[in-house]
């Protein structure tokens, strides 16, 4: 099979140069206010996929260290996530590790358990990045439209405990309709996959030398693994913004 992988070297980083700049001016000339962040985003992008193309070798030579290193992956997602939902980086945002650990746990337990992904460091760590990436964004999507939902509807939230409901009770009948559209994104890949998309397992597969039988095989086995990892974390974080645990800084 023919190399496919783009060629390192002055022209790649041009390339790259040029798509940040345009996505950054596009976000400041749009009034979208994230100008910054696409800047940041991208640079930093380039430092840890640089950092970890140089210890991915040494990691993928041990259990150990490819275990330590989905710990490292959860607890910077858990970090993500918490900061997305309470703007801040300590505090109750902490809690997003229970949504997290509680999609990707089971999950990830019931594939390589199974058999169905080989218990080798280089089978299980590329589907670990992609089940913890996948409950990282539903987790912070979930927790932000939840607690924007709250403030918004004060007054319905208000007018469910006068008419008696209890206060997680409450919560939910306001924040449960915003929260689910977390879900949206890994429902439409999933439908359009092969129409609309070719994600990244499926291509990386094909890149590796599989056939397409065998690409389309683990792209499945990730798209519904990811909806079921996203739909436990969806849930486990309504249940904490409604019960008060997830909740942004009064100060």
């Amino acid at each position: 099979m023919t190399n496919a992988a783009p060629e390192i070297g002055p022209v790649l980083g041009l390339v790259l140069l040029a798509l940040a700049a345009a996505a950054a001016l596009l976000a400041r000339f749009g009034g979208l206010g994230v100008s910054r962040d696409v800047v940041v985003a991208s640079a930093r992008a380039v430092v840890q996929l640089a950092a970890v193309s140089l210890l991915i070798a040494a990691v993928l030579e041990s259990a150990g260290w490819t275990a330590l290193f989905i710990v490292g992956m959860v607890l910077v997602a858990v970090a993500t996530a918490g900061r997305r939902i309470t703007g801040r980086t300590r505090g109750p945002g902490w809690w997003t590790a229970v949504p997290i650990a509680a999609g990707v746990g089971p999950v990830l337990g019931l594939l390589v358990g199974s058999g169905v992904v080989p218990s080798r460091p280089v089978a299980v760590l590329p589907i670990a990045g992609i089940m913890i990436g996948g409950a990282m964004t539903s987790t912070g999507l979930t927790g932000r439209r939840a607690l924007d939902e709250l403030d918004t509807r004060r007054g319905e939230y208000e007018g469910g405990l006068a008419l008696g409901l209890l206060p997680r009770d409450a919560a939910l009948e306001v924040a449960r309709p915003a929260a689910a559209l977390a879900l949206f994104p890994v429902l439409d890949q999933t439908r359009t996959v092969g129409l609309v998309t070719l994600p990244g397992a499926f291509v990386g597969v094909l890149l590796g030398g599989a056939d397409p039988i065998e690409a389309g095989a683990i792209q499945l086995l990730v798209l519904i693994g990811l909806l079921a990892v996203e739909a436990i974390a969806v849930l486990i974080t309504l249940e904490l913004v409604a019960t008060g645990r997830l909740r942004r800084p009064t100060e």
